[in-house]
């Protein structure tokens, strides 16, 4: 169900957002609203919280928001807020965030290697992924995790290419166990 909310909700911002061709401004609005949400969870805890009324709720969104925040986000939070679906928010930037980045053709990849990576391996596995994918930019995500022992492991979107240590001594430990001696 919160997947089905977090759609709807999302995809009526995003769309007025193409509408009104401002998307990148909401996008840069809907990251720092993230951004403070994220950063106060406790702020998510009062405006969505069941004793709180609607009134309360606006009145609070907009103290704190009025003049950070454009008129069309702004009067998406009162409908979120109007609807009882403030509890939400987090899933509906998530989604509005993740369509905007198809939109704009930006590929979240996340890179699991044993060790950093430097400047110019970096440059390449960004080059070579830009070749193979129908992406025009990356937001490119390292990650350090010895467990793989070696190798790289990469996931754009659903796609994942695992080429480490660790994923071929599993295969070898499983081909070894179909064996029938």
């Amino acid at each position: 169900m919160a997947k089905l909310v977090s759609k709807v909700y999302g995809d009526a911002l995003f769309s007025l957002a193409l509408e009104e061709g401002n998307l990148d401004e909401v996008w840069q609005e809907v990251k720092l609203l993230d951004k403070v949400i994220s950063d106060n969870p406790k702020l998510l805890a009062v405006i969505a919280h069941p004793d709180m009324t609607k009134v309360k709720s606006k009145e609070l969104v907009e103290r704190l928001f009025k003049g950070k925040l454009s008129d069309n986000v702004m009067g998406f939070l009162n409908v979120i807020i109007q609807k009882g679906r403030f509890g939400d928010i987090k899933s509906i930037l998530d989604y509005f965030q993740s369509e905007a980045k198809k939109y704009k053709k930006i590929g979240v990849v996340y890179v699991t290697t044993p060790t950093g990576l430097s400047e110019q391996q970096k440059a390449a596995v960004v080059s070579k992924l830009k070749e193979c994918s129908e992406y025009e930019d990356l937001e490119m995500n390292y990650i350090i995790d010895k467990s793989v022992l070696g190798g790289m492991r990469i996931r754009l979107g659903d796609r994942v290419m695992d080429n480490t240590i660790q994923r071929k001594l599993s295969d070898m430990s499983r081909s070894l166990g179909k064996i029938r001696i």
